[in-house]
């Protein structure tokens, strides 16, 4: 329903940028990335802490790795507030969480107007 939502709101904006995700790509261009720290609880799920987020903290978790990654995505989407139909846009790229020590979170582009 949240997805049907956002989709009908992106294509009555039409082309306009959210605000939050401009503030997203900001906070990127200004600390390059947001790094993770990752442990495997006793049941196997994996959880992701952020240690330099500017503004608190981001909690996630996941019970594969491919779970935690897209998990690690959402949170830094919803951390700032940015409609899940925007994912594309914001393109954060979530990498090194084979090591399993931690992850990190960056962005790649400037978003299209």
């Amino acid at each position: 329903m949240k997805f049907l939502r956002d989709s009908i709101g992106k294509l009555l904006i039409g082309s306009l940028v959210p605000k939050e995700l401009v503030e997203l790509q900001h906070y990127f261009r200004i600390y390059q990335k947001i790094n993770f720290d990752i442990a495997k609880e006793h049941d196997g799920t994996f959880i992701a802490i952020s240690n330099d987020f500017h503004h608190g903290r981001i909690i996630t978790s996941g019970k594969t790795k491919g779970d935690l990654e897209k998990n690690i995505l959402d949170a830094i989407l919803t951390s700032f507030e940015v409609p899940a139909i925007y994912v594309k846009e914001a393109d954060i790229k979530v990498g090194a969480i084979n090591d399993l020590k931690y992850a990190a979170a960056w962005f790649t582009r400037e978003p299209e107007s």
